[in-house]
């Protein structure tokens, strides 16, 4: 069964519909606990199945895993805990034969300490053009003492790290992820030449992390809270880098998302003109609550953004750093913020399901294309990992109040009752964290099995998604509500309603009902966190 969108090719990226793979926690092929690319592969049919038209695999490369593969020590070689080369080449095309396209993640802010790039660095010495690639200053204070400037960490602690001859090298988030030098030509070239690498394998677009941290102010300028320009987020030099991107992407017919975090619409906007990245994150919906008001603000916000450069919006509820949607549409506090994460937050799990039932459907009826992590199909809640098994650096960095990001990254359960939800094979290694215990209900195969299942729900919406008319790139018609209500037009005919409120709303006269996330009212009615799509 092919992806429903498998017909179009020059902007099949305009609506497509992303499913986010996190290798180590999707599929164990070969038992030994950790997800690979052997477990994908057998699990191909299910993404087919699902009606999915791309897969987005977070870092697969050789890396010291110490910030979940963002640390990369070699780009052309697969990570053996995932596979081999052979074994991604194969994947690429046995996803392409399904018609499902294949998208890399590239991390060019930083590399491992364990590239050979940095490991010649720090041999080398101070002065040496080898230390050109990366960001070594000499320290200040009387003997060198204090680290260059003032600079935050994108994580907590410190960003220099001193090293044995007495210079300081930058890193934004790890030391073990030190911070390249992207003034240097050398690094311009390498990066080119990875992109070329993977385009040649077949690969159909690159996921670009942290996209506007890559440029530094040359001078290192300390950071002055509420002072622009910032010294290392969106510097204007960027947007050369993503002009010459692009120049070799469109010789493969090949697209870039930009992971890309501003506050400013004007200059998020840029990175999306037509000869810079096809698309980037939106952030905003991802991390903005459960509320009318403020949903339709940020939807409003994020198509007049894209408008000016004709980019498609891109729509998110969750990834794999963010709270699981299913619990943090239960909270009190139904947004997304990393300062804010704490350990015990009370949830209501049946109201968060029954909201990220109602917000898939929101979603997928937006204009743009959507991306899904893996598990959010399935209803994943947020999984509470003991503390002595959390892998996740920002746990330990932040002196172990933050509870990190594991929660989220938990392995898929596909069959109930058997070892490991057959994560895995029946006598192989426990996964690599632990899966809850009452998670049968969530397995692949019980869902399969119930018409009214998340997963048949996301299923039914993506086959609808890819065969009416009306849905994906185009135009969006907000039509009046009551409050607490979203009512929105797509195509000729399409409506989709979001009831936000408390109380059950009216729906308008109607030809048929497409979806719904929940039950009607036995009236007719649309209960509250739910959602329907219509034909008028």
């Amino acid at each position: 069964m092919a992806a429903p969108h498998s017909h179009r090719t020059d902007d099949w990226w305009r609506d497509a519909v992303i499913y986010q793979v996190y290798p180590r926690s999707f599929a164990d092929g070969d038992g030994d606990g950790t997800g690979d690319l052997a477990g994908v592969r057998a699990r191909l049919s299910y993404l087919a199945e699902l009606g999915v038209d791309a897969v987005w695999f977070t870092p697969w490369y050789l890396s010291p895993l110490v910030d979940g593969g963002y640390d990369v020590a070699d780009y052309r070689t697969i990570d053996p805990a995932f596979g081999t080369l052979a074994e991604a080449e194969k994947l690429i095309a046995e996803a392409r034969e399904l018609g499902i396209r294949v998208i890399v993640d590239i991390v060019p802010n930083h590399v491992s300490d364990q590239h050979d790039w940095f490991r010649a660095a720090l041999a080398a010495g101070p002065g040496s053009p080898e230390r050109e690639l990366f960001h070594f200053r000499p320290g200040r204070g009387e003997n060198g003492e204090l680290p260059p400037n003032t600079w935050p960490s994108q994580f907590s602690g410190p960003t220099w790290t001193r090293v044995e001859d007495g210079e300081w090298y930058l890193h934004l988030f790890t030391p073990e992820q030190p911070d390249l030098n992207w003034a240097h030509p050398a690094v311009r070239r390498e990066h080119e030449d990875v992109l070329r690498f993977w385009f040649e394998r077949g690969v159909a677009g690159v996921r670009i992390d942290s996209a506007a941290l890559l440029a530094k102010d040359p001078a290192l300028a300390d950071f002055v809270e509420g002072v622009d320009p910032h010294p290392y987020i969106d510097q204007d030099e960027l947007h050369a880098i993503y002009r010459s991107w692009r120049a070799i992407a469109d010789e493969y017919g090949a697209v870039f998302v930009g992971e890309v975090w501003l506050p400013d619409s004007e200059r998020f906007a840029r990175y999306l003109r037509p000869d810079e990245l096809h698309t980037a994150f939106n952030f905003n919906f991802l991390s903005c609550p459960w509320e009318a008001d403020r949903l339709r603000r940020t939807i409003d916000d994020t198509l007049a953004e894209h408008a000016p450069v004709g980019a498609p919006a891109t729509w998110v509820l969750c990834n794999h750093d963010v709270t699981r949607t299913v619990t943090r549409y239960g909270r009190a506090d139904t947004g997304f913020d990393f300062a804010t994460k704490t350990f015990g937050t009370p949830t209501d799990l049946a109201l968060g399901t029954r909201r990220a039932r109602a917000a898939a459907l929101l979603t997928l009826a937006l204009p743009g294309s959507v991306y899904v992590y893996q598990g959010e199909e399935l209803g994943l809640p947020e999984a509470e990992v003991p503390l002595d098994r959390i892998e996740d650096p920002m746990h330990a960095r932040s002196g172990g109040t933050d509870p990190g990001r594991d929660g989220c990254r938990v392995p898929l359960p596909w069959t109930a009752g058997a070892p490991w939800y057959g994560f895995g094979s029946d006598s192989g290694s426990e996964p690599w964290l632990p899966q809850p215990r009452d998670w049968d209900d969530h397995a692949v195969d019980r869902q399969q099995a119930d018409g009214a299942s998340m997963l048949a729900l996301y299923r039914e919406a993506l086959r609808l998604r890819g065969s009416v008319e009306g849905f994906g790139d185009g135009a969006m018609t907000w039509l009046p509500a009551a409050d607490g209500v979203l009512a929105f037009a797509r195509g000729e005919g399409l409506l989709c309603l979001v009831n936000l409120s408390t109380t059950q709303a009216e729906l308008p006269a109607y030809e048929r009902l497409l979806l719904a996330s929940g039950p009607l009212a036995a009236d007719g009615r649309l209960p509250t966190d739910t959602a329907v799509w219509l034909r008028t």
